[in-house]
């Protein structure tokens, strides 16, 4: 069991102010896998006060040496990827064939990309008799997730890094050893005291005095949308730049030429990874009507070749869902779907066979569903599919875009151009054609209630930074 005792505030480890402690369970075995301190808004504040600090001089060091520190921290990444590994495998139990891939492997490469990125911050422009330049923004408070905790932390913390921004960070209850790890490697690599700090404790205490903070020019949240409201309201009054990545309910159009079996087997998998705990994942499949009954039989027999276990076996693809609360969630929704009327394929509310003990869910598939049914328009957060059957290319896109969310989409066509135009017509941040993977070099953001800003990429570096005109 990992125990930690102190927080990372101002280059130093140091006693909280908060006097509690957390147990982090393993969910699957339901045992205590990590013990953490329990900060408050007075720890909060000592962290905010040690970056506004450091704020004077770290704005005004030159894009080569934060560079440098950049570079240096995407070499610790490598000589910590285990230990970060581990502990998604321990708190948030994705299996092993899947935790460094999907979680870890990243944080380098993020790394590295915005290092070649800090140069921008020196770059000017001269429009007529004005010059624009860039600064950083100031003092960035993060709020991470539990699902994706080490990318999307990373996604945040190199690109303030890039810009000359100093940061406080805050990991989810559920997935926060990765967080103390990261700071050994900001200590391990001489990161300037006061550039990175973080603090852990209750989102419902910490949250709240993070984003209405005074001195806190930037609050970076990625959650729910209604945590992402709370977030927006606690930050307004003080008017500071608020960047949301939120909920996703994502549609999936193939069409009645596409190749059905990689098309199906890339939205089995794309929903089924992290045991649906994902929030881009495309948990809508619009199918057209000619293909659509062989298209459920395909979703049922991929979805039942996926092994659901132990996450430490090389042999699976499912684990737990990250809490007991959150199996819950999904096996409500579930039973929801089956009231509704939907036709469960496979899956269902039982234990996958062979498990007795662990917060497991039977990767789940449901067929003749229609977009008006709350399975249809709710995030569940699990490994849970929804397939609709539809007859026009604009009724798939009336029905793709049919939600409150526009994080993410899919569409597989017959040919690359016709799923381009389709995608073009979907109200979303990204769209994977014809099975498009993930790009770190480009944005990732939503509209509508899926959040705004963007994270990765040029744009990425452009959230930490305000703009400059000298008119000459």
């Amino acid at each position: 069991m990992r125990t930690y005792n102190k927080f990372y505030i101002n280059g130093e480890w140091v006693n909280p102010v908060g006097r509690e402690k957390s147990d982090v369970i393993n969910p699957h075995t339901g045992e205590v896998s990590a013990r953490v301190p329990m900060g408050n808004a007075e720890d909060v504040d000592a962290a905010v006060a040690a970056a506004k600090r450091a704020f004077k001089t770290w704005s005004r060091t030159t894009a080569s040496e934060r560079e440098g520190f950049l570079r240096k921290l995407a070499a610790e990444a490598e000589n910590r990827n285990a230990d970060l590994t581990q502990t998604i495998i321990d708190e948030l139990g994705m299996p092993i064939q899947n935790a460094a891939e999907y979680q870890v492997d990243s944080l380098g490469f993020i790394c590295e990309s915005f290092a070649d990125r800090a140069k921008h911050m020196e770059e000017e422009e001269t429009v007529g008799n004005s010059v624009i330049r860039k600064e950083p923004i100031g003092v960035c408070a993060m709020i991470n997730p539990w699902n994706y905790p080490i990318w999307q932390m990373i996604g945040k913390v190199a690109p303030a890094i890039a810009a000359g921004c100093t940061m406080i960070v805050k990991a989810a209850s559920q997935t926060p050893s990765h967080l103390f790890i990261f700071a050994e490697m900001c200590e391990a690599v001489g990161l300037p005291p006061g550039v990175f700090n973080f603090v852990h404790g209750r989102g419902s205490e910490i949250g709240p005095r993070l984003s209405s903070h005074p001195d806190v020019d930037l609050v970076s949240f990625t959650g729910s949308t209604s945590a992402g409201i709370e977030v927006s309201i606690a930050a307004a009054p003080t008017v500071k730049r608020v960047c949301l990545e939120l909920g996703g309910k994502s549609p999936y159009i193939i069409t009645e030429e596409a190749d059905l079996e990689p098309a199906i087997a890339y939205g089995i998998n794309d929903i089924m990874v992290n045991t649906g705990q994902t929030c881009s994942a495309l948990t809508r499949m619009i199918v057209h009507e000619s293909i659509y009954d062989e298209a459920v039989e395909l979703a049922k027999s991929k979805t039942e070749e996926l092994v659901v276990g132990d996450p430490v076996d090389p042999c699976v693809f499912i684990g737990p869902m990250s809490s007991k609360g959150q199996k819950q969630t999904v096996i409500d929704y579930i039973d929801k779907g089956v009231a509704e009327g939907a036709r469960l394929v496979t899956g269902g509310t039982e234990m996958p066979e062979g498990l007795t003990t662990g917060y497991y869910v039977k990767p789940t598939v449901f067929a003749d569903v229609t977009n008006d049914m709350v399975i249809a328009q709710e995030e569940i957060f699990g490994p849970v599919l929804c397939m609709i059957k539809y007859t026009t290319v604009d009724e798939a896109i009336g029905i793709a875009n049919d939600t409150p969310y526009g994080l993410a989409a899919g569409v597989w066509a017959g040919d690359k151009d016709k799923a381009t135009s389709i995608a073009a017509r979907i109200r979303a941040g990204q769209c994977a054609i014809n099975g498009g993977e993930p790009n770190h070099e480009a944005p990732f953001g939503g509209y509508k209630e899926s959040g705004n800003g963007r994270e990765f990429g040029d744009a990425g570096l452009h959230e930490y930074c305000e703009l400059k005109a000298l008119q000459l």
